[in-house]
């Protein structure tokens, strides 16, 4: 199977690709599976560095306290002292 593509529209998608620290390939793959609405692999997409750099950060909080408000209401009582 071919596929042709116009040589700006290329070169402007390779130039997004690598602005984004990506290659071509995955930018053209994410942009079909969000355009068909199913990936191939569903069940190992990647997660994206900057959620995977967010695991972890903060305090938890309670399994009750869903929406974290409690929470936050507690750190602007302590940060209004």
């Amino acid at each position: 199977m071919e596929v042709t593509i116009d040589s700006k529209l290329y070169q402007q998608a390779l130039t997004y690709a690598q602005q984004q620290g990506l290659n071509l390939t995955s930018v053209i793959e994410n942009f079909l599976v969000r355009f068909v609405g199913s990936s191939k692999n569903t069940t190992e997409q990647a997660v994206p560095d900057v959620v995977l750099s967010l695991l972890g950060a903060g305090e938890s909080v309670p399994d009750e306290d869903l929406n974290a408000r409690e929470a936050y209401y507690d750190y602007l009582e302590q940060k209004y002292k």
